[in-house]
């Protein structure tokens, strides 16, 4: 199912089949079949790219799965199926005893580079069963259903992938043999050598500085692009409970709140003054009770015609009650004996039934939402004074993501540890600076100081912030130099997915955005290569990061606002 451009395929076709029982009752929980599209997508710098053509997803059943192998080798004819799912050893997993019967020929040499590789990095790879061949012009193989693992187990092969399709197809293999002379800059003869081991756009870790790239493989992309790119990968985070509180601050609602009772729960006086009989009218009346805003001193004797009670603003109104007059508009007329007590008051207006009344649920009734659905938490309070005057105590909002800072470099020195500088050295301002501005946006945020420009500590360093947060952003060490392993470290070491590496924009040319396959129950990773120039950190955290921060917390206006403005140069 090869394109064809005059004959000859312009690129590989691939199928990605998911074998999970999970996955198949619900798609949305597949998550190797993803990861290996956007592997295969990394390849579209090749002369000869993989394309992944048909997706699907099967249960562990034997019948199933070697369906739709079947279909596409035969009758798609793809030039790669690879299956992720069903290779342990649970008692579901038939994946490798579906495909071996439909084998023409077995691929040992393939299988032998999946488990070698895996192995080097966990010894947990040898339960894993991997098994690869050839059926007609395609190669099957299958790999783990974990994300990780597919990944790993594909990139071990992806460099060898096109010379053997190549044969199987009945190509000699020339074209890639040429390619990788010009990309591992080495002699090939007929020994089959290839270079490196992995297929990345980034320089080896591990090659001679006279072997690193002289122009940058990542394609140049417009902002837009970029923001889209990362406007894909930032997806809201999962909902949580939280208390009724301060620390509600920022956070954005995941469901309607509404009203579980009145307010208010009562009849209460809107003003300081006397309860009535509206059809009473103006007169002289005898005060018989007083009603405060407090339960202890509510009177629960019925107004009669003909008497008032005093009450107070927020009070109840007695029963029997119909309006409320304010004190402004009466005169006492006769006091207690002892001065502290009013017996009797002239009302001097006319009042209508219900006036000066807050009647029961007038301001909020039962079942009323009193907070929607993706309102956010703002500093001013209002949305918390609400949901506590209903008595809401407990309200389900997005969680807030946590990222983390570091700066990258030799040369950069933490300002807290030393006055003075020796040659060669400077400050490191992109991080307080990072810091502060996260402390204004309310995110929580995680310092993780300053890492050395060497291979091992970079990774070890990356890995141990990347189980503590879910976006760590990085500045320094993204561009072109031989000391820059900023990109190189994601790709080889982490097995992240480089989204892109260069944006059309000054500053902040080398902004690098890449993610890391989340584990279950947990969100894919976001990772930002910042540049290591202070203004050209400080403009591509607002212009990328701070998006993706408040996406990532729910917030609908989640975009930086873009203003026009005209400048004279």
């Amino acid at each position: 199912m090869s394109s064809i451009v005059q004959g000859k395929p312009e690129y590989y076709s691939v199928g990605i089949l998911t074998v999970s029982d999970t996955c198949s009752r619900d798609s949305t929980k597949d998550r190797s079949g993803p990861v290996l599209k956007t592997l295969f997508a990394e390849t579209s710098q090749l002369k000869k790219p993989f394309h992944v053509v048909k997706t699907k997803i099967v249960k562990d059943d034997t019948f199933e799965i070697q369906k739709s192998v079947k279909d596409w080798c035969d009758v798609e004819n793809l030039d790669l199926v690879v299956t992720t799912g069903g290779t342990g050893f649970g008692i579901r997993d038939v994946t490798p005893e579906a495909v071996q019967p439909l084998f023409e020929k077995t691929c040992s040499g393939i299988t032998y580079a999946i488990i070698k590789a895996s192995l080097e990095k966990t010894e947990f790879a040898a339960l894993s069963r991997p098994v690869c061949g050839i059926r007609g012009n395609t190669i099957i193989l299958t790999i783990p259903g974990s994300p990780k693992g597919a990944k790993e187990n594909v990139q071990a092969i992806l460099n060898v992938l096109p010379h053997a399709i190549d044969l199987v197809r009945g190509e000699s293999g020339e074209n890639v043999h040429a390619q990788l002379r010009v990309e591992s800059h080495e002699c090939v003869h007929h020994d089959h050598k290839h270079g490196d081991k992995h297929q990345y756009l980034s320089t080896s870790l591990f090659g001679p500085v006279s072997q690193r790239k002289r122009k940058s493989p990542y394609p140049m992309i417009t902002v837009a692009e970029a923001l889209n790119i990362v406007a894909e990968h930032s997806n809201i985070l999962s909902p949580i409970k939280v208390p009724v509180d301060e620390n509600l601050i920022g956070m954005v609602l995941a469901e309607d709140v509404v009203a579980r009772q009145p307010v208010p729960g009562y009849r209460a006086s809107i003003l300081d003054g006397y309860a009535v009989i509206a059809n009473d009218g103006p007169g002289v009346y005898p005060v018989i009770g007083v009603s405060i805003a407090n339960t202890s001193h509510l009177s629960t004797n019925k107004l009669q015609p003909g008497q008032i009670a005093r009450i107070t603003t927020g009070g109840p109104v007695p029963p029997g009650a119909t309006a409320v007059v304010m004190v402004e508009d009466t005169t006492l007329v006769r006091a207690s004996e002892d001065g502290l007590q009013e017996e009797s008051v002239e009302i001097h207006v006319q009042v209508s039934d219900g006036a000066n009344i807050r009647e029961i649920g007038s301001d909020t009734s039962i079942g009323t939402i009193v907070a929607r659905k993706g309102e956010l938490f703002s500093a001013v309070g209002g949305e918390i004074g609400v949901l506590a005057s209903v008595g809401v105590k407990e309200v389900c909002v997005y969680r807030l993501p946590v990222f983390g800072v570091l700066s990258t470099g030799n040369e950069v020195i933490d300002f807290k540890s030393t006055s003075e500088l020796k040659y060669g050295q400077i400050f490191d301002s992109n991080r307080p600076t990072l810091l502060a501005i996260a402390k204004a946006t309310g995110f929580e945020v995680k310092d993780f100081g300053i890492v050395s420009d060497d291979a091992k500590e970079l990774e070890k360093r990356l890995k141990e912030a990347l189980t503590q947060v879910d976006v760590l952003v990085s500045t320094g060490g993204v561009s072109m130099g031989e000391l820059d392993l900023f990109k190189p470290t994601l790709q080889q070491s982490l097995g992240a997915t480089i989204h892109f590496g260069r944006v059309k924009m000054k500053p902040g040319k080398p902004t690098t955005f890449a993610t890391l396959p989340g584990t279950a129950g947990a969100p894919e990773k976001l990772i930002f290569g910042l540049p290591g120039n202070p203004a050209s950190a400080t403009v591509t955290f607002y212009l990328f990061v701070l998006p993706a921060l408040r996406k990532l917390a729910g917030y609908e206006n989640w975009n930086s606002p873009i203003l026009q403005a005209e400048v004279d140069i």
